[in-house]
């Protein structure tokens, strides 16, 4: 196991992608230490120091380099620790995941942010959009424990921002998508990846994200006020 000062997370545990290092390094069962960030001071000399481009979370430093974009840090994490394999071990199986991850980060999130932050006609667009990208997902999950098999892995880590965050994401940005009877398989798959001991054990309080998402929300009302 990798000695604890040779691993470090910069984050927050409200921060889902945050999350997605946290449940890697523990399926991997590498140690790290955990620093907590203030999202109001990314303008620190340390963000500044560290992730001089984006200046947001999560930023890892290993071996005295730092590394910043969570499906970076994962591959990063997948190539230096090859145990406990977080890829499928097959070329195709491999690429696939790699492309409903990019889909995830891309498409769906963005919808998921456009139902969120606005409001009328581009609201209704926005969740029109997300409700496309879970009628995409259902068809990938059909029978199946987890996405791609019955093992958590890379693509599980990636997705698993609608399990927990999407929930608050939808009572804050005041719309509704996500519906068990229209998606029954991503609603299983949801009650069986948070009931996951490593996953469960790093959930951040709903309140706490609830509070960020709603600052969130609040400076993009103020920044438009301006």
């Amino acid at each position: 196991m990798e000695e604890r000062g040779d691993m470090k997370l910069l984050g927050t545990k409200e921060s889902l992608f945050t999350q997605r290092i946290v449940w890697a390094l523990k399926l991997k069962g590498i140690d790290y230490a955990f620093i907590e960030q203030d999202l109001s001071s990314r303008n620190s000399p340390l963000f500044v120091e560290l992730n001089p481009v984006y200046k947001k979370v999560p930023v890892i430093v290993h071996a005295g380099k730092s590394l910043c974009e969570s499906l970076v840090i994962l591959e990063y994490i997948e190539e230096t620790w090859p145990y406990n394999p977080l890829f499928p071990i097959d070329p195709f199986q491999r690429a696939s995941a790699r492309f409903w991850a990019r889909f995830i980060d891309g498409e769906f999130y963005e919808a998921a942010k456009k139902a969120f932050f606005s409001s009328g006609e581009a609201k209704a667009e926005g969740v029109e959009s997300v409700e496309e990208g879970l009628r995409l997902l259902e068809g990938q999950i059909i029978g199946k424990k987890f996405f791609g098999g019955e093992k958590i892995g890379y693509l599980h880590i990636v997705a698993g921002w609608i399990s927990y965050w999407f929930q608050y994401i939808q009572e804050v940005g005041e719309f509704k998508a996500m519906d068990s009877r229209k998606y029954p398989c991503l609603h299983a798959w949801i009650n069986n990846f948070i009931q996951v001991p490593i996953i469960q054990q790093s959930l951040a309080k709903p309140d706490d994200v609830k509070a960020v998402f709603g600052g969130f929300k609040d400076a993009a009302a103020l920044a438009g006020a301006n």
